[in-house]
Formats: structure tokens, C-alpha cells, sequence
């Protein structure tokens, strides 16, 4: 896996591209190092990563077993210390689904996408990293 961040401006505004898509992706800093809101930032990335992770074996999950999804929409809030680097020491995920779904299968299918098949939440439960999910129908 390869991907390529290309500077857009003189400040810290980045397009990032890879082979496997046609999708760009805007990569901005904080204020304080000259970002200008033109992308996300990258500790933003990791939680958008975590959530996407998670969401797309969720729904493959449960479309196996048969589950009416209508829409999905997935919260993911984390929280950092205080110091340099900040790293995440708590994410948590809301999993807000709308259909025919059963709860308890939702609760479990939630447990193995997050757990089991997620890349990224084994990648940051080895860091130390503890991540809870709740699923809200």
C-alpha cells in the first residue's frame, strides 16, 4: 500500500492521492502551524479511518444476516493528553443505524467489526488506545 501528499499552497495544505482511488484528499494543519481550514487534520484522519474501518464490515455483517439497513451515520470522538505528541488515550464510536435491524445483532455484528476486523482499532488498541463503540437504532 502507497499513498502520495503533494503540497497545494505555501502554507500546510496537502492533497493526498493513492493508486487504488480517484478520490483526493485534503490534508490541512491547525491554525497555529498556518493551516487555513482547507482539509481535515490528520488526528481527525485517524478517527475518520477507525469509523470507516469499523462501519464497512458492520454493514457487510449485517447485510449476511439479512438486516434492512436505511442509512448509517457514525460518530467517533476521541481524547488526547495534554502533552506533545498528543495521542489518543480514549475513542469512543456510536454506530446510529436506521432499517429493519435487530439490536442484538447489531450489538454483536458491532463487537466483530470493531474488534475482530478492524486494522485500525487492533493498530491503536497495541498503542494503548481504549476504544469503546455503542450502537443506537
Amino acid at each position: 500500500m502507497k499513498v502520495v501528499l503533494n503540497r497545494v499552497n505555501k502554507a500546510v495544505h496537502f492533497e493526498g492521492d493513492s493508486p487504488t482511488s480517484t478520490v483526493k484528499i485534503h490534508i490541512d494543519g491547525s491554525p497555529d502551524i498556518g493551516g487555513e481550514g482547507l482539509g481535515a487534520r490528520p488526528m481527525e484522519l485517524v478517527l475518520m479511518a477507525l469509523g470507516s474501518c469499523s462501519v464497512l464490515d458492520l454493514i457487510n455483517i449485517l447485510k449476511k444476516q439479512k438486516q434492512e439497513i436505511e442509512d448509517v451515520s457514525i460518530e467517533v470522538e476521541g481524547k488526547r493528553v495534554d502533552s506533545i505528541p498528543a495521542v489518543f488515550t480514549d475513542i469512543h464510536i456510536i454506530f446510529k443505524l436506521k432499517g429493519t435491524v435487530d439490536y442484538n445483532k447489531a450489538v454483536k455484528a458491532a463487537e466483530l467489526a470493531v474488534k475482530k476486523y478492524c486494522s485500525v482499532h487492533d493498530m491503536l488498541a497495541a498503542g494503548g488506545v481504549n476504544i469503546t463503540y455503542e450502537v443506537q437504532l
